[in-house]
């Protein structure tokens, strides 16, 4: 079965972005995404409104939000589903801090709190499962993205067994040559950078509604089992004139399971 995966940080509804505001790059960003016909697209930083309002322009996918208690305040990692094509067998959220099952909790002096999202999806007329994590780590200390990655990991293990392949997805904040990238390799030993397999050299997936950005790195990844084939992975750089949908370049992954 081929399936296409996004992961694209859609930056919070701020109306001190002005020009690039949400209200005037929403329906861009549904143009953006739609034209890959995903199946499965990981955001990060909305709120509960903007992701509700991204919901209705995604017309033909839902939001997987049951497991949720919605705080207005916070920032979410998310999964959009296209409808009719996934069984739904298990989703939670996680806060990436000593307390994992507190909603809100903070550690680590993380900026903000942060969290992982999960999902265990099961193709319509398959007996596959895919287990997808989804999470968004502190944009300032590497130390904090460290101690997050480490909650991640330890949270993983325990409802992850190996009985079915897993990708993570999201905004990371650090390099893919990171020792936050190389606490994942430790331990899912040949987990796949999607990108790499397809593109030789890095790129600033960052850009701050720019276009580019000096001194920055790839920072949003898809990582992927090692028994699942990667078909492709691109960066998509679309703009209109002066406009992005957000301010980091989506990554579109396609893969068979």
């Amino acid at each position: 079965m081929k399936l296409c995966l996004i992961t694209c940080n859609i930056r919070f509804d701020n109306p001190a972005d002005g020009d690039n505001a949400w209200k005037h790059r929403r329906l861009f960003l549904k143009e953006t995404l739609l034209k890959h016909a995903p199946d499965v697209i990981a955001t990060q930083e909305g709120r509960y409104d903007q992701l509700r309002d991204l919901e209705e322009l995604l017309e033909n996918y839902e939001i997987i939000d049951q497991h949720r208690s919605w705080i207005k305040e916070r920032m979410y990692p998310a999964f959009f589903v296209k409808k009719n094509t996934f069984e739904v067998c298990k989703s939670e959220d996680l806060w990436l801090s000593e307390t994992p099952d507190i909603a809100g909790s903070l550690s680590f002096e993380s900026a903000f709190p942060r969290l992982m999202t999960w999902v265990r999806l099961q193709p319509i007329n398959t007996d596959k499962n895919l287990v997808i994590i989804n999470t968004h780590l502190d944009h300032v200390k590497e130390e904090t993205r460290i101690n997050q990655m480490k909650v991640l990991i330890q949270e993983t293990k325990k409802f992850w067994k190996g009985d079915c392949p897993i990708a993570f997805m999201g905004d990371f904040n650090d390099s893919p040559e990171s020792e936050v990238r190389s606490l994942i390799s430790a331990e899912f030993p040949g987990i796949q950078d999607s990108w790499k397999l397809y593109n030789q050299e890095e790129e600033t997936s960052h850009h701050a509604f720019t276009g580019e950005m000096q001194n920055g790195s790839r920072i949003d990844w898809i990582l992927i089992d090692p028994s699942i084939k990667v078909e492709s992975s691109e960066m998509d750089k679309s703009r209109k004139e002066n406009l992005f949908p957000t301010d980091h370049f989506p990554i579109v992954t396609k893969i068979t399971l």
